[in-house]
């Protein structure tokens, strides 16, 4: 499969095993050094592997054992994204195939090693060749992440969702979108926004959910902007963890157990009463995913607060 990312291979053959109950509920999938082993492959892109298959929540990482199936069973592998083809007719080389390639480059290596000459070697083309499609990596860039939102559309709210429901969905659907690509939150600009069409899409279903609340136009903006301000804020963490996990070959929760003596050397030093409470529970789940559903949960709280009695019914538009 010479399309797809070597990554993407390697996942797709995981979820097969998952799929059809070869590697059943609780069972341990292979680690991303034994994947790098076996596969021939950088660690990074074994790390990726698994990232991919907890994006999907086919697996999680269990404390003290590893990452494991979690319990869904028959759950149908992801279909692989069209690729562009390995070398093709320059005069049938568009836009979208280069944007798919410098996708799938960043999803395995993040952007720190994406290049226009290294896309046009994956394409099996001359470096010059791309820019009658993009001018530049900036242009590239900005295709890419129109390419994330347009991936991850406004899902359709139930008929009668109220406003909370409707932001709901359309944070979800964002921090999904930015979970499968961690470097797409790092391009996000909130002062500065870039001409994304599928992301202005996104933008106008968040104004629809606070329109009707008597609230003029900078304020229903105010409003928009700053739920997509919060999702990406989460999401900039993600890169930074899937990076992390490359570099050390740990999980978050094994380089918590890892370092945890030496927090726990600083608490017994004393002055921290809370931290010592909190540490004496047997386990606190605490990861990127709650941390978001969280917060979310509690930003519109405030919202709740803020636009009730604003003279629109439960159900809005």
């Amino acid at each position: 499969m010479p399309d797809v990312p070597r990554y993407r291979q390697i996942a797709d053959a995981l979820r097969h095993l998952i799929s059809s109950g070869q590697l059943a509920a609780g069972e341990l999938v292979p680690s991303a050094r034994r994947i790098a082993a076996e596969h021939g492959v950088a660690l990074a892109t074994a790390t990726r592997v698994l990232a991919d298959l907890r994006d999907d929540g086919l697996v999680r990482a269990v404390p003290g054992v590893g990452t494991v199936v979690v319990d869904r069973p028959g759950r149908a592998p992801r279909p692989a994204r069209p690729a562009a083809p390995a070398r093709p007719d320059l005069r049938e080389l568009r836009t979208e195939q280069v944007v798919a390639v410098a996708t799938a480059l960043a999803d395995e290596d993040g952007l720190a090693g994406l290049s226009m000459r290294r896309i046009a070697a994956e394409l099996g083309v001359a470096t010059m060749s791309l820019y009658p499609r993009v001018r530049g990596k900036e242009e590239l860039l900005v295709l890419m992440l129109d390419a994330v939102f347009a991936e991850f559309p406004p899902p359709t709210p139930p008929p009668g969702a109220d406003w909370r429901v409707r932001v709901e969905l359309l944070a979800r659907a964002q921090w999904a979108g930015y979970q499968r690509h961690p470097w797409a939150p790092g391009l996000m600009s909130m002062s500065r926004p870039q001409k994304v069409p599928h992301g202005m899409v996104h933008t106008e279903a968040l104004l629809r959910a606070f329109d009707g609340f008597g609230l003029d136009r900078t304020t229903m903006m105010h409003a928009a902007v700053t739920v997509a301000g919060y999702v990406r804020g989460c999401a900039v963490n993600l890169e930074s963890e899937v990076r992390a996990e490359q570099d050390t070959g740990l999980t978050a929760d094994q380089w918590m157990r890892a370092t945890q003596p030496a927090f726990d050397a600083v608490i017994a030093a004393g002055g921290f009463p809370l931290l010592t409470a909190i540490g004496e529970e047997p386990e606190i789940a605490m990861d990127l995913d709650s941390l978001f559903e969280f917060g979310l949960g509690r930003l519109l709280d405030g919202f709740a607060v803020w636009l009730e009695g604003r003279g629109r019914s439960a159900t809005g538009p």
